[in-house]
């Protein structure tokens, strides 16, 4: 159903989330009948049509509701592509939330502010078509028209052209169909993601054992063909790349086990796809991948000593690794890449950034479920992904979940950084979560968990709910732009949606509601959500929580605190780590709980600009409760500025350190100055980039320098594109293990 509202005067947006109270009433109604998936739109709809600020909504706009999930209780989540004058808006997706009688329970919505922006382009397409080409690595053999649609992806609307290149990876094998944004006003490039989305390693064995598969009989031959799961099939590509011949055999005695036999890498995968479909259908309800009964088809043997294994949207393609011995298909693997159809159709995690790295974790965890659901004595489950593959050639998995690092790229812990490095590496945070959230932190049967900075240590509730904790917010609540910390749309995160997921499944404040807080926390992941009392409780509130400081003055911002539970508490108040130049000091650094104080926040005349978080901690016998104040150091009035805050920086690592220019009246220059100063042990790990505000980059080293130690240098760079006053970053990637350091200081003159 199609939805257009031609609407006036709509100019601010109420939030991410709505909540609508129902009146008082003398006597319980009886439970409502749950609706069905029309009538669940149609309520959509008509709470769309008399609130449209809910979504965020302006003139000329429509919307297509594409999905309704009905739970047991009737409540109903309906999700809704937008349109603005005809053009299609990535990431103004959004799911409008009802109670069992009808009522708007919230929305789910990407977008921080209604789209005003014009839908004439600037650039050309034919030069949106010649840019996108450029991007291009490999053999190109064909190209969409390019679209002109809205990139709200950031929450933000701007024009922009989407250009769709077809041709295969350099490797010759892979087929690739890359989608090119570029800002359709500029001609900038904004992104770039290839819709195969694959693993890529090296393959040790054949790795299901003994199993039970569904098979079709005609005359005399069976066929790999499951009738119990859509007719899923399984066909043998013969080391090609285009041709593929279902298997057949006479007696329904599969494959030896071994790679002598060509059945027996097929048989895994018939196995994979098989225990995939029923994992989505019995765990979840999901009838399969596609949610339509569909089976998946598997392709194995494909290409020749292929390491790869894919999904493309529609199926699965496995390769059979170094020398055509060692195929890739493991369970997990399998469970991993069909994952990937189950969030294409219901969230549509973008695959970029946090937003691309919930996309990754979703399919771990999930691989992770399908492994322990198969219950084979052969590969039994873990929380190890890839382990069967060996893609190091060491016998090591590809991705850790109880502790991310120890791949030595993924983040373990979420950082501002997160969202800068490759989705499989900013899937750690919430691989991490998962495995604290089933299984709990400290040592486990799987392996040690660790905790990020000083966070409490967390107990599991199992699997079984966890999974189903996950599931739910990806398939009611998720939006395609929902990330693991958003300052501008603080409701679209995953800490936010798996509350209101384990809410609705086990209520709030229950013991699983409180471990879903806890394993967020334990990786580092804080949100605004409610604080579940304890005994004897208190909350602590600072106003504001805002504040921006010129080098050499200071803010004074009041403290409150208030007892929640039982006994009011004596609270001891502190700060977390100051950014360099800045220096905190309370009124009175012990309270009883209901008293207020303030807060002094001092920049010195020497303070460094930029942004950071200060966190204002209370300490009593019963908990710890604290609260963020965003900071920002201007810098001194003028086209400079500088910040001698130290940054760590670990093995393959992304990290970003801040200068705030304002007051600059000069357009930047072409020979503009950036003077970096970087302790670290082997500068040819390092890529150093200028981010202007507006996120255009300016790489000024790109590992160079071999092992030598330290950068003090002073580059130049042209400018003069850019608005001078906004934000500028330092932009740090460790691009290798075994050194690390710290950006020192840096400074800009523009």
């Amino acid at each position: 159903m199609k939805k257009s509202l031609a609407l006036a005067g709509v100019t601010a947006l109420v939030g991410s989330t709505l909540v609508a109270t129902a009146a008082s009433s003398s006597a319980a109604p009886p439970a409502p009948t749950p609706p069905t998936e029309a009538q669940a739109i149609s309520r959509a709809d008509a709470l769309i049509e008399a609130r449209p600020a809910a979504i965020g909504a302006v003139g000329d706009e429509s919307y297509t509701a594409y999905r309704a999930t009905i739970d047991s209780d009737g409540d109903a989540h309906v999700r809704y592509a937008r349109e603005y004058e005809g053009l299609r808006v990535y990431g103004g997706d959004f799911v409008v939330h009802t109670n069992a009688d009808g009522s708007l329970a919230g929305t789910s919505l990407g977008l921080t502010k209604p789209l005003t922006l014009s839908t004439k382009a600037k650039v050309a397409e034919a030069t949106a078509l010649k840019t996108a080409k450029a991007r291009f690595e490999g053999k190109l053999t064909g190209t969409d028209q390019p679209e002109l649609f809205v990139d709200a992806s950031t929450g933000l609307g701007r024009l922009a052209w989407e250009t769709v290149l077809h041709g295969w990876a350099p490797d010759g094998q892979t087929p690739s169909h890359l989608h090119v944004i570029t800002d359709a006003t500029s001609g900038k490039l904004i992104g770039q993601y290839d819709e195969i989305e694959n693993v890529a390693g090296t393959g040790a064995s054949i790795y299901s054992g003994t199993v039970g598969v569904d098979t079709t009989l005609s005359g005399s031959t069976y066929s790999l063909i499951d009738p119990e799961r859509g007719n899923g099939s399984t066909c043998d590509m013969n080391n090609g790349t285009s041709t593929c011949t279902t298997f057949t055999d006479a007696d329904n005695v599969w494959g030896t086990g071994t790679t002598a036999s060509r059945q027996s890498a097929a048989i895994d995968a018939h196995f994979g796809a098989a225990t995939t479909f029923d994992y989505f259908k019995n765990v979840h309800g999901r009838n399969g991948i596609f949610d339509d009964g569909r089976g998946v088809p598997s392709r194995v043997h494909y290409g020749n000593a292929y390491v790869n294994a894919f999904w493309d949207g529609a199926q699965m393609t496995y390769g059979d690794g170094a020398g055509n011995a060692k195929p890739l298909v493991a369970l997990d693997v399998a469970g991993h890449e069909m994952s990937h159809g189950v969030t294409e159709h219901t969230a549509g995690l973008v695959y970029s950034g946090e937003s691309g790295g919930l996309n990754e974790s979703t399919s771990d965890i999930f691989g992770t479920a399908v492994e322990f659901y198969a219950n084979t004595t052969s590969d039994p489950g873990d929380y190890d992904i890839g382990e069967k593959i060996d893609i190091r050639g060491t016998g090591a998995p590809l991705r850790y979940m109880y502790n991310p690092t120890l791949d030595g790229a993924s983040h373990g812990c979420w950082s501002t950084s997160t969202n800068s490095v490759d989705v499989h590496y900013s899937s750690g945070p919430g691989n991490h979560f998962f495995f604290n959230l089933a299984e709990g932190t400290g040592a486990t049967a799987y392996g040690t968990s660790p905790v990020c900075g000083t966070a409490p240590g967390v107990v599991g509730i199992g699997l079984e709910k966890a999974e189903k904790i996950w599931f739910h917010a990806l398939d009611a609540y998720f939006t395609s732009t929902t990330k693991y910390v958003n300052t501008a749309a603080p409701a679209n995160t995953s800490r936010a949606y798996t509350l209101q997921a384990a809410d609705d499944l086990f209520g709030l404040c229950s013991t699983e509601y409180k471990a879903v807080q806890a394993a967020w926390t334990a990786v580092n992941v804080a949100g605004s959500d409610l604080e579940c009392p304890v005994a004897n409780d208190f909350r602590v509130a600072v106003a504001p929580t805002t504040v921006t400081l010129d080098p050499g003055t200071s803010a004074t911002l009041d403290v409150t605190t208030t007892s929640v539970d039982g006994e009011a508490q004596t609270i001891v108040l502190t700060t977390g780590t100051l950014p360099a130049g800045v220096t905190a000091a309370f009124a009175d650094a012990s309270v009883t709980a209901g008293e207020s104080t303030t807060l002094t926040l001092t920049a010195a005349a020497s303070a460094g600009s930029g942004e950071s978080t200060v966190t204002v901690i209370g300490t009593s016998p019963a908990t710890i409760r604290q609260v963020n104040v965003a900071l920002t150091i201007n810098g001194l009035p003028g086209c400079s500025g500088s910040n001698s805050t130290d940054v760590t920086i670990s093995d393959n690592a992304t990290v970003e350190s801040s200068i705030v220019i304002s007051g600059c009246d000069a357009t930047p220059s072409a020979t503009a100055k950036v003077e970096v100063h970087i302790v670290h042990t082997y500068i040819g790990d390092l890529i150093v980039s200028l981010v202007a505000p507006d996120g255009s980059a300016y790489v000024l080293q790109s590992r160079t320098g071999g092992s030598a130690d330290n950068i003090d240098t002073t580059y130049t760079a042209n400018l003069s594109s850019e608005t001078a006053n906004g934000t500028w970053k330092l932009r740090v990637q460790d691009a290798a293990s075994a050194d690390v350091g710290y950006i020192n200081s840096w400074s800009l003159n523009l």
